[in-house]
């Protein structure tokens, strides 16, 4: 199955030139200008990658990612950008980069860093561990500090898009959608109520506070 990188550059040949190369590696390419549209192709679309230019019409690039960070989209992101200053860099990873390309670029060494990120986050683990909590992706279960705990299907879902995602902030909402999915039956209070059970279910002293509710704003994994 191909791979599909969403290209984010308000500069028409750079895009011409990244959607040329990166087809020609066997990819499919969506391009755009500003990031308007970006959360929609991310909702709709299977995005392997990002790459992301920092200097766009209406938003700084890496503030972008850290926003949408934030509301729970954990596709990889190479940043391709002319800020090039050690500070500039390291800010890019600070705000959710998981790589950086400085302009102007090798086009061989994109490619290869392109691969070698989808190569890296899109093996499937077995084994997924945040703290003391270990997901047994061969037979869906999970432990914690080395028991096994029984869960829900709605609880193994809720707590895997946690570990999944740890130090995220999700609201209700962004919840609601990523596990409840087309379920008529939601209301931000069923999060509420669901996120309750799965704590006393991995933590019922509560001394290990995986889940911390920020008010007015939703759930984070710590």
């Amino acid at each position: 199955m191909k791979k599909t990188i969403l290209i984010v550059d308000d500069e028409e040949d750079i895009l011409d030139l990244l959607d040329y190369a990166l087809n020609s590696e066997g990819y499919d390419v969506i391009s755009c200008v500003d990031t308007l549209n970006v959360r929609d192709i991310l909702d709709e679309e299977d995005i392997s990658l990002i790459l992301m230019d920092r200097n766009l019409p209406g938003v700084e690039g890496s503030m972008f990612i850290q926003s949408i960070r934030q509301e729970g989209y954990n596709q990889p992101v190479i940043y391709v950008s002319a800020k090039d200053l050690s500070e500039d860099i390291v800010e890019g990873f600070e705000r959710g980069g998981d790589d950086y390309i400085t302009k102007p670029f090798d086009i061989a060494e994109l490619k290869a860093r392109v691969a070698a990120l989808i190569r890296r986050t899109s093996q499937t683990q077995d084994v997924i561990k945040q703290r003391d909590i270990l997901y047994i992706t061969s037979n869906k279960s999970f432990t914690v500090d080395g028991k096994l705990v029984k869960l829900t299907h709605l609880e193994s879902e809720l707590l895997l898009e946690f570990i999944k995602n740890p130090n995220v902030l999700f609201s209700r909402d962004t919840l609601l959608e990523r596990v409840w999915g087309d379920n008529e039956n939601k209301q931000p209070k069923t999060v509420n109520v669901a996120i309750k059970r799965l704590k006393e279910s991995i933590d019922p002293s509560g001394e290990k506070n995986y889940i911390q509710a920020v008010r007015g704003e939703g759930y984070i994994f710590c």
